[in-house]
């Protein structure tokens, strides 16, 4: 799939604007899915603000800021042993090369734009936050090539946006936000995973991308490898996975 973003409509002023603010919500919810050393919870009054200055942001969602501690619990209930799987390649790639292609063209799309994935929080490159982190960091390359007047760089980064929102992220958020909100009414994680969902959609609609989600009768998590030493462990057999394998 190749889309091709909209054009700018607006003022070159009000374009830096736009990619600063998107930047912004895109930062803000990298944060949201990641374990929380710091109370991210109570920046979500400025948050609700910088999107409120996008004409087409969705409706912030109702949730308030929770003490750290309550915030932690509340992300290992949703996050935890068995809470839900924040990785693309959990979602409708079962098979491991498959799975290794799928992560392959993120890394690609990662190592095009100088983005690594690693420091002090080591996740893989298909991680909801890591996702998000590089639309931030396509928005604010955005923002900074039209800001020197590099108009030509600013179209390569909204194109990226484009492509990457169409072939990866806007393909499985709302799968990931429907197995979060059956999963957990743990707040404020299920309404911020809507207001994800509902955000990349109008990402997508901004940038003239018609996505294409996968369903939910695709997903298959991957399979344990029987040569796995922990394979033949009883608890493998009680939850099915070894008979799935055998």
């Amino acid at each position: 799939m190749n889309p091709t973003p909209a054009p700018y409509e607006v003022t070159t002023t009000t374009a830096i604007e736009q990619a600063v603010s998107r930047s912004q919500v895109y930062g803000f919810l990298t944060s949201v899915y990641l374990y929380p050393t710091e109370n991210w919870s109570e920046d979500l009054p400025l948050a609700a603000a910088v999107a409120a200055r996008l004409p087409h942001a969705p409706a912030w969602p109702a949730v308030s800021p929770l003490p750290l501690p309550s915030l932690q619990a509340a992300y290992r209930r949703c996050f935890g042993v068995a809470g839900s799987l924040p990785y693309e390649t959990e979602y409708d790639l079962p098979h491991e090369y498959r799975q290794a292609q799928e992560l392959a063209d993120i890394a690609g799309f990662y190592r095009a734009f100088g983005f690594t994935v690693g420091g002090p929080v080591r996740e893989r490159p298909d991680h909801l936050a890591a996702e998000l982190e590089f639309m931030h960091l396509l928005t604010l390359k955005e923002a900074h090539a039209l800001a020197t007047g590099l108009t030509d760089a600013a179209a390569i980064c909204r194109e990226a946006q484009a492509r990457f929102l169409a072939d990866h992220l806007g393909a499985w958020v709302d799968l990931f936000a429907a197995s979060l909100a059956l999963n957990t009414t743990a707040e404020p994680y299920p309404p911020l995973a809507r207001y994800t969902t509902a955000w990349v959609h109008a990402e997508a609609a901004l940038l003239g991308v018609s996505l294409s989600p996968r369903r939910r009768e695709q997903a298959r998590h991957t399979p344990f490898d029987p040569d796995f030493t922990c394979a033949t462990c009883p608890v493998v057999e009680l939850v099915g996975y070894g008979r799935e394998a055998a």
